[in-house]
């Protein structure tokens, strides 16, 4: 596992130093989305809306809807103005019984391990909590956001769970709940008898994604029966090498004239007019490889003469 963050629990006086690890992980089968007839991967582009213009990731801000077309920008600068007392710190701010925490504020599980230095006072706290069957509540800023948390043991590990604020859980309002609607005794009796025939220790791994598992099965007859559709991906084009060469002249020339030297003799422009002549020049190897080859069946010496000579003329 990588660590997410680092920083202190805050415990009283103590600070114990830790790292932050996700404790959960989604299994489930991931898609990508794809053109039908080649499986090409579709992609997505950040357009304004105004202009049609695409746009960099540098230029993009966030933006607060008011309502009837009206934005509010906001850039970096506005966020790092903004209080995160405790952007590097646990801070543990009470403890409570842990029957009074409705599971509903619960939102995402994180592990904590301790630093080499701080392995004595992470079990301390560790193993109070653990003899006083309470969990501890504490703020914590993750991901440029300040969160009600809970510090609880689990495996002989502290666990940081991270909360809803109230005011982010939604209420129960349903008419039909609001009707005077009993059940009668017998039927209480019943329920009540079928509930205890159902009764049993609860163990999470006796349960099974059994979708997720069909549907592995029918990935891998696909892979069996080589239904795999790998889409021609477009090759760049190579850069020409007058690019290369004339980024290689003005990089020596700045370098040159960054020491104070006065330039080379000759300019990068007949340079290139000398490459040019050079390249539109024929090349006399091939024309002797094309001589040698119409010949190469007879093997007298008689025939082998000339070449000599034609090659003794074009070292010459």
């Amino acid at each position: 596992m990588r660590a997410i963050w680092k920083g202190a629990v805050s415990f009283g006086l103590v600070s114990i130093a830790v790292r932050l690890y996700s404790a959960t992980e989604e299994k489930d089968i991931r898609f990508h989305q794809v053109h039908r007839d080649d499986g090409g991967r579709i992609k997505y582009k950040r357009v304004c809306s105004v202009d049609g213009e695409e746009v960099a990731y540098d230029d993009i801000a966030k933006g607060y809807d008011l309502g009837g077309g009206e934005m509010v920008i906001l850039t970096d600068d506005d966020f790092a103005e903004l209080p995160l007392t405790t952007s590097r710190a646990i801070e543990v701010l009470e403890f409570v019984p842990t029957e009074q925490v409705d599971p509903i504020l619960y939102n995402k599980a994180y592990y904590l391990e301790p630093e080499q230095t701080a392995a004595k006072p992470y079990a301390l706290l560790r193993d109070a909590l653990t003899n006083v069957e309470r969990v501890a509540i504490v703020k914590v800023a993750l991901r440029q956001r300040e969160q009600l948390a809970t510090l609880r043991v689990r495996d002989n590990v502290l666990v940081l769970n991270t909360m809803l604020w109230p005011d982010e859980i939604r209420a129960a309002k349903f008419d039909i709940l609001d009707e005077d609607v009993t059940a009668r005794p017998a039927e209480l009796a019943m329920a009540g008898s079928l509930i205890e025939s159902m009764a049993a220790d609860f163990d999470p791994t006796s349960y099974t994604d059994n979708y997720r598992e069909a549907l592995q099965e029918v990935i891998d007859a696909k892979v069996a029966g080589r239904e795999v559709v790998q889409p021609d991906e477009a090759e760049e084009a190579p850069a020409a090498a007058v690019d290369l060469m004339a980024a290689l002249r003005a990089s020596v020339e700045r370098a040159r004239a960054a020491r104070g030297e006065e330039p080379a003799a000759g300019s990068s422009a007949d340079d290139e007019d000398d490459d040019d002549k050079d390249a539109k020049k024929p090349t006399p190897i091939k024309k002797a490889a094309a001589k040698k080859a119409a010949p190469a069946k007879k093997t007298t010496a008689a025939k082998k003469a000339p070449a000599k000579k034609t090659a003794a003329k074009k070292s010459a």
